[in-house]
């Protein structure tokens, strides 16, 4: 990818990485497709319609230490899972007190943004499913991975990592994490995720919101005879 053929915006880029998971269309009955909101909302949606799957959120909220909450000593995900780096833990001497007070408080914001996303609608069941994990880049990748590892907790089948950019040291070690990872392009240098879109406008929570509803209401719409 030049910079003269990038991503016009999320729905483009969507729709191109829809073509690049068409094998997986065979496997719609137990397929799956969760978007890491905000920005991975709009992508996921276009994968969702074209794969003919049910699409959900998948939130993941960082554990920041206190006072320095940019330095994340963990994360936890849609379902409750929680993922730790011990070796920030220790290295910081953060007690167990500090670690749950901060885990409850990240959850309670986690549990407030589903809701805000997915309304009264249940939570995908993806126990022994296809999952198509999706956000709209990989620069670092740090969020993806806790996404990956919270997500084997709930025991899906196959766990794939798709995205429009990636930078190649965040697709090689994603492709250590989950079961398959797909990038439409892989550019060097990478720069940023927002280099690769024309138009990188921020998603907000109404537009996620709007997207949700929309494939919750396509996907459960009965065929007419």
């Amino acid at each position: 990818m030049t910079w003269s053929d990038r991503f016009r915006d999320r729905r483009l880029a969507g729709e191109a990485l829809a073509a690049h998971l068409t094998d997986y269309r065979s496997r719609a009955a137990d397929l799956r497709v969760l978007a890491l909101p905000r920005g991975g909302v709009p992508v996921g949606y276009e994968v969702a319609v074209a794969l003919e799957a049910p699409l959900d959120v998948f939130v993941v909220r960082k554990l920041g230490v206190p006072g320095h909450e940019e330095l994340a000593f963990g994360a936890v995900a849609t379902g409750g899972e929680r993922v730790l780096s011990d070796d920030v833990i220790r290295a910081l001497g953060i007690t167990t007190e500090i670690v749950e007070r901060v885990t409850a408080t990240e959850r309670r914001e986690l549990e407030r943004r589903e809701r805000a996303y997915r309304g009264d609608s249940h939570a995908v069941d993806v126990h022994g499913s296809t999952v198509i994990l999706v956000d709209d880049g990989l620069a670092t990748g740090a969020t993806m991975r806790v996404a990956v590892r919270a997500l084997r907790a709930n025991r899906p089948a196959r766990i794939v990592v798709a995205v429009p950019v990636a930078s190649m040291q965040a697709f090689q070690e994603l492709s250590r994490e989950a079961d398959d990872v797909i990038a439409v392009s892989t550019p060097d240098p990478f720069v940023a995720v927002g280099a690769w879109y024309q138009d990188f406008t921020e998603t907000t929570d109404d537009n996620v919101r709007a997207l949700m509803a929309r494939a919750h209401a396509r996907f459960t719409a009965t065929p007419s005879a």
